[in-house]
């Protein structure tokens, strides 16, 4: 059995990215602000004052790793806790167990729950009195944003720590590290990666140690069925197939790129806004969601600026559900810079803003009397419609009478800006304003 042959058998027990797996701080890569000498996370370690706490941060970014590190060098016992297989049953176990452990060898038990955004409520809960008596030391780790995953009450009693994804040099270093070791890595094969192929396993990763580790170890096997010892760029794309961007549509991630792409329209940025929409399309954001949000957008920040504005957001849509991806991705796109590009008004943002904040303040008030239909002899003698006045019986079809309840006598809301289409609108309603006026006099 040669080299490969050895490794081939290694590996399908143990995938290289568990291997490769840093025992101490030392060879942890990344997360200088946390973890780096002198910082938080290091001193907790060091002085052995290990607390709770949760990871946030992307995939790959040394959650998991950083868990075990600290169980291993606060020589503390390391119990995983599944947030797909596991429950209140289970944890009740775990406390059990944790409580002879430390009354009998003075042993603290660390619970390391992966994904702690998948618990629900009554699951949370059940940690809160274990966490807060220090039967056990809670470290969650995310993906999510835990301010809107992790329950108040337990988040107050854990600290938060915020991993970045790894930088390129990290990444490259790990890779490095992997091809050297002879014990846990790839060293015993003697491969080499070109520098144009290594470069192309950085840019796959985007900051995630595990993709990267993943893509060389499969690109070590194609060598081998090559009968090669240098991986080049062709191996490094058969391996990686296709880049997985990172994004969750339900998760904090979603929210960030549709507010990126909001923004950059708002502040008439059709670079910024195409580069936006491309990230949600070409990770598989549904494009209707996105057409949605155009109509919304060009109601809300273009309006009445730029009327054709909502005509093409809606035409977007129809062109999505006409023919779908990937052929309405430019139908997106011209609609993107056509909003970027448009003239720009909030004006009816804030009037219907108002309008919702009168008609919950004041409620239910009575339609006046003189604009009310009468279909009805009883209503007509009720007085409904009486002293109607019908706009076209007057000059320029314009009329002064009143439109609004009582109370609201006279209010304006809808106050057009000078931008735009809305410059005509705003002039026009001057001159209406005036003629009224001076027919009063």
């Amino acid at each position: 059995m040669d080299l490969f042959e050895q490794e081939k058998e290694t590996l399908e027990g143990t995938p290289l990215a568990e291997r490769m797996r840093p025992k101490s701080l030392d060879e942890f890569e990344g997360q200088d602000e946390i973890a780096g000498p002198g910082k938080p996370l290091e001193l907790a370690i060091k002085e052995d004052n290990v607390t709770s706490m949760i990871f946030w941060g992307p995939p790959g970014s040394g959650k998991t790793t950083l868990a075990k590190i600290i169980a291993e060098s606060t020589k503390c016992d390391f119990v995983k806790f599944s947030a797909v297989t596991s429950g209140v049953p289970e944890l009740r176990k775990i406390v059990d167990e944790a409580k002879s452990r430390r009354k009998f060898n003075q042993v603290r038990t660390i619970l390391f729950v992966d994904e702690i955004h998948r618990f629900n409520k009554a699951q949370q809960d059940a940690f809160l009195p274990h966490v807060e008596d220090g039967t056990i030391i809670l470290i969650g780790a995310t993906t999510e944003n835990p301010s809107f995953e992790v329950i108040s009450p337990l988040l107050s009693r854990v600290r938060v720590y915020v991993l970045e994804k790894l930088k390129p040099e990290n990444i490259e270093r790990i890779l490095k590290r992997a091809l050297t070791d002879k014990e846990r890595g790839l060293g015993r094969l003697g491969v080499e990666v070109q520098e144009n192929a290594m470069n192309a396993i950085v840019d796959f990763a985007d900051g995630d140690a595990r993709i990267a580790l993943n893509i060389i170890e499969v690109a070590s096997f194609l060598a081998q069925s090559e009968m090669k010892r240098t991986i080049n760029i062709e191996m490094i794309l058969k391996a990686a197939q296709e880049k997985t961007y990172l994004y969750d549509k339900s998760g904090e991630e979603h929210y960030n790129l549709i507010s990126a792409l909001h923004k950059s329209l708002r502040d008439s940025d059709p670079d910024g806004a195409l580069y936006w929409l491309g990230r949600m399309l070409e990770a598989g954001e549904d494009p209707l969601y996105i057409a949605r949000r155009l109509i919304r957008f060009a109601s809300e920040d273009v309006g009445n600026a730029d009327p054709n504005a909502l005509e093409i957001a809606v035409a977007a849509m129809q062109a999505c559900h006409f023919v779908g991806m990937p052929e309405c991705d430019l139908a997106l796109a011209q609609a993107v810079t056509y909003l970027a590009a448009s003239p720009k008004s909030n004006s009816l943002y804030v009037a219907y803003g108002e309008v919702k904040s009168d008609v919950r303040k004041y409620g239910a008030m009575p339609v006046p009397l003189h604009i009310r239909n009468a279909p009805t002899g009883l209503m007509k003698k009720l007085g409904y419609g009486k002293g109607y006045k019908y706009a076209h019986n007057f000059p320029g079809h314009i009329v002064s009478q009143e439109h609004l309840p009582e109370k609201l006598r006279g209010k304006k809301y809808y106050r057009p800006r000078e931008e735009g289409f809305e410059k005509i609108i705003s002039r026009r309603l001057r001159a209406w304003r005036k003629e009224l006026e001076e027919r009063k006099e």
